[in-house]
């Protein structure tokens, strides 16, 4: 089934023309003195994770076990949407689609180099030893795994079900009907609305950037390419373009079509990893990951470096906590809008089961071989990632056979994650500018995909990866304290449904 394209699109002036100052605002002034808007933006960061890495623990933890009691509760068969609706797309390309918009980008960016960074400059055990290779991998699927889902699953299932099921405007406003009531649609919806596209706008912009400099660091091995920030932009400016191109054909010609074609691509390049690299090495080091997970998950979620490894704590998972919520406002209104007709629970352990499971495999394979070159073979990774961690993936594939043509499939599937990055997430703030409108006009889906870009770029230009981190966890602490005010709306929700089994 084909979606509808409305020709009435709304627009919300207000929502708009706020969203948009602020976006012009931050150009300018990085137009006038880049290093004072750097020392800013990264001055921010660290008063952020220094006195609130407690609140993304708590809140990410409580999400994730909220959503997986809501999958096995009585609600569970509960559809999103009407009684008789069902799903829009198969569940292989709804897989595909959720692959492809919650993650991207960054796994392919830290499949290999986070690995290597924890194994490399452990939190826990003496650097390059054993122990620190194996805590490097589980460290890895715990900030790539269940938690960052979790997040995603409980806003995207609030929004879904007040959408399709209630009538609301796809909005993140409508989320919060039971506590705001008539308010909803005044002045503190749009507000709510607001922070919703800023988190959007800077939790993309930090995996665009992530990607610019992958893609610069690969043609920069394949062809010489120079690798600094004027090259980065250009790739920026290119695939953004794409981007907008692919925006404007629809979500089923463009997003599905590309997101298809990524995960074929993933796939393949994930199949060569396993059959030329350590196989028989995969084989045994995925359980003991597993096992290594599951033992140490419970503990993990709610470490906050009290006593000791704060600084560990605040540069990684409560930054990872936070872009994850940045980007919870774009994946989450996504994936409500292509989840109609499926049920609560297959809406949520599909949402916190396949995906962890694609990370798990990515990580244990480009991860994996990471660390098996550097303790039993020649090496060469660590010091790699040491000098720019965006090569890490192409340092990996120099290994292997077929290095040129392997490396050049991989930065093929970061321009592609890229434009379903940019597409997806033009699509969705175009929508929370529009009132909640699902079909948004046209002209402001190519505005919203440029500003994406533009502030991509300034933050490359400001500070590189940390003006980028610094931007993701800035916007990422408003949109966690509504976060909880969506979960207990969508506890109350929940609780005016008929007890039921079946339906």
């Amino acid at each position: 089934m084909q979606i509808s394209q409305r020709s009435h699109a709304t627009f919300d002036p207000f929502i708009f023309f706020s969203v948009s100052t602020i976006v012009v605002a931050l150009l300018l002034a990085a137009l006038f003195d880049l290093d004072a808007l750097n020392h800013d933006l990264v001055g921010m960061r660290q008063w952020i994770v220094t006195r609130f890495s407690w609140l993304f623990v708590l809140v990410v933890t409580a999400l994730t076990v909220f959503s997986f009691f809501l999958a096995f509760s009585k609600f569970g068969a509960i559809r999103i949407g009407k009684d008789s609706a069902r799903p829009q797309f198969s569940t292989l390309t709804w897989l595909a689609m959720l692959f492809s918009a919650g993650m991207g980008i960054g796994l392919v960016f830290y499949g290999v180099a986070e690995p290597i960074m924890h194994y490399s400059h452990p939190p826990f055990a003496k650097p390059e030893t054993a122990v620190a290779a194996r805590d490097a991998m589980r460290i890895s699927i715990f900030h790539w795994g269940l938690h960052a889902w979790g997040i995603y699953a409980v806003l995207g299932l609030a929004l879904g079900l007040a959408h399709h099921r209630y009538g609301e405007p796809l909005a993140i406003r409508s989320t919060l009907r039971p506590l705001l009531g008539n308010k909803t649609h005044q002045m503190a919806g749009k507000v709510i609305d607001i922070v919703a596209v800023l988190a959007t706008l800077f939790g993309l912009a930090t995996s665009l950037g992530l990607g610019a400099a992958q893609i610069n660091a690969g043609l920069s091995r394949l062809f010489g390419v120079n690798v600094n920030t004027n090259v980065q932009l250009m790739i920026i400016t290119i695939i953004t373009l794409c981007a907008t191109l692919s925006l404007v054909t629809g979500l089923d010609r463009g997003i599905r079509r590309l997101s298809e074609l990524n995960m074929l691509l993933a796939l393949l390049l994930l199949l060569f990893v396993f059959i030329v690299g350590p196989t028989a090495f995969f084989m045994r080091e995925l359980p003991d990951t597993i096992g290594s997970y599951v033992q140490t998950v419970f503990s993990m979620s709610l470490f906050t470096g009290v006593f000791r490894n704060a600084e560990w704590q605040q540069s990684w998972t409560v930054f990872y906590w936070a872009w994850w919520i940045s980007w919870s406002p774009f994946v989450g209104t996504f994936i409500a809008r292509v989840s109609a007709g499926r049920t609560i629970r297959e809406f949520v352990l599909g949402v916190l089961l396949a995906p962890t499971a694609a990370g798990l495999l990515w990580f244990s394979i480009f991860g994996g071989a990471a660390l098996h070159t550097e303790i039993f073979a020649d090496g060469g990774i660590v010091e790699a990632v040491d000098k720019n961690t965006a090569t890490a993936i192409f340092a990996l594939l120099d290994v292997f056979p077929m290095a040129g043509l392997s490396s050049l499939i991989a930065i093929v599937l970061v321009a592609i994650f890229f434009i379903t990055s940019s597409d997806s997430g033009s699509f969705v703030v175009d929508m929370l500018t529009s009132g909640g409108n699902p079909s948004p006009p046209i002209w402001q889906r190519i505005f919203w995909a440029l500003s994406e870009g533009a502030i991509a770029g300034t933050l490359l230009l400001i500070g590189g990866l940390s003006a980028l981190q610094a931007g993701a966890v800035s916007s990422g602490l408003p949109f966690c304290i509504i976060l909880v005010g969506v979960s207990v709306c969508l506890w109350q929700r929940l609780k005016t449904e008929p007890a039921v089994s079946t339906r």
